[in-house]
């Protein structure tokens, strides 16, 4: 069987820059023609002309935020989508909310070459404990198993004891799902001493995988842990492969780094936001930027495989940071902050390892209590769905900075 899932992987560059080029502008043609969102956004354009990437870089980039207000002023996918809403196989709400059709045809997320990068082959077992309620990452493992040919365990997140016992009884050569979760399993076995040893391969996605994390992993048993970067608008962008050395950019995307903030590409090697246009012609994204901070490595992974590196997940351009598998955005620091007015400023603070962090709210305040704090946390938990701490600080001490979020994780 064959090391590479296709023979794309090991096209030059020079190839596979000319075939996306090439086909970027039919792409741009039918976004234009089928979506009256990129009829509006994209009006002017000529098609024709967008065949190289400093012709890409003109054009403009959507982030959540623009997407979001679009599907509220357009529900309820903003005039993105090219086909009615009852034409998809499978319509989905991510946290925002903001709304994702799901492609016909076969691994519509293009989830498939990642499995297959991560050693998963025909005819094995995935426990998928990805969660199947609402959010697309379950499907997007689902459908690219399903077209590799493999059995799949609709696992979902929760229930630790009953995914342990899952473990024990139907074996599965792989676990995907978040790292975070994949921890908690391990460590309630070893709590119940129960032998899960069996359990030697794992794919995760959704939250860093740090190198600390990945050797506690190996110390435990599990040899091979592996990760796949994607979004529910874009499908999967990157995936590392066995080599382990950076993600590799997926076949059919055309993958940018651009500043924070603005559209502007950056020198390969320069950390900036991740810029990605898709060729899903049922929901088609162009330059649509995630948010998510990484810059481009030199030169082809070990493992044979040519196309475009990057270094992996390195924070959030925008200060929304994920924790524990939910996004924390700088608009519920500030609605915290409004429900109490005893607090002058606010700093988030997310401390700690990943799979063990904590957030720790540091607030300016004259009026600090055990009550108020207790208070506070409490509207934490309701805003974020998540627990934290509250630390009291004085007036003017919190840095002046425009940071409202901060990511004080250790990722080495």
């Amino acid at each position: 069987m064959s090391r590479f899932y296709d023979d794309k992987e090991t096209r030059t560059p020079e190839q596979r820059e000319g075939e996306l080029f090439n086909a970027l502008p039919r792409f741009i043609a039918h976004a234009q023609s089928q979506s009256p969102a990129w009829g509006k956004l994209l009006a002017g354009v000529n098609p024709a002309d967008i065949r190289s990437r400093k012709a890409l870089a003109h054009l403009p980039v959507l982030r959540k935020p623009e997407l979001k207000a679009m599907q509220e002023a357009t529900p309820p996918f903003g005039g993105f989508n090219t086909l009615k809403t009852g034409a998809v196989p499978r319509l989905f709400m991510s946290p925002g909310p903001i709304f994702e059709p799901e492609a016909p045809g076969e691994d519509p997320w293009r989830s498939a070459r990642a499995l297959y990068a991560a050693g998963v082959r025909p005819g094995q077992v995935l426990q998928n404990c990805f969660a199947y309620h609402l959010t697309p990452g379950a499907w997007m493992v689902d459908a690219g198993a399903r077209k590799l040919g493999c059995a799949v365990i609709a696992a979902g997140i929760g229930q630790t004891e009953q995914q342990i016992d899952i473990v024990r009884a139907l074996k599965p050569d792989a676990y995907v799902g978040t790292p975070s979760f994949l921890r908690i399993i391990i460590e309630k076995a070893q709590e119940l001493k129960l032998d899960i040893s069996q359990l030697k391969r794992a794919l995760c996605a959704a939250e860093a995988l740090p190198p600390s994390l990945r050797a506690w992993f190996k110390e435990q048993g599990v040899e091979t842990v592996l990760q796949w970067y994607g979004t529910a608008e874009l499908g999967c962008v990157a995936y590392e492969s066995e080599a382990m050395e950076g993600m590799i950019l997926d076949e059919d995307c055309i993958l940018e780094i651009v500043r924070p903030g603005t559209g502007d590409p950056v020198p390969d090697g320069e950390v900036g936001e991740i810029v990605v246009t898709n060729f899903n012609t049922a929901y088609p994204m162009i330059r649509f930027g995630t948010g998510d901070l990484s810059a481009v490595l030199p030169g082809a992974s070990p493992c044979g495989r040519t196309n475009v590196r990057i270094k992996g997940w390195m924070g959030r351009a925008d200060q929304t940071t994920k924790v524990r598998g939910m996004f924390v955005h700088p608009g519920q620091v500030a609605e915290i902050v409004k429900r109490h007015t005893e607090i002058a400023r606010a700093r988030l603070v997310i401390t700690g390892e990943m799979a063990n962090d904590a957030m720790t709210l540091h607030c300016e305040t004259e009026a600090g209590s055990p009550a108020l704090a207790e208070a506070v946390a409490k509207t934490i938990r309701d805003i974020t769905k998540l627990r934290g701490e509250v630390q009291w600080a004085a007036r003017g001490s919190l840095a002046n900075d425009g940071k409202v979020i901060e990511d004080a994780r250790k990722y080495d």
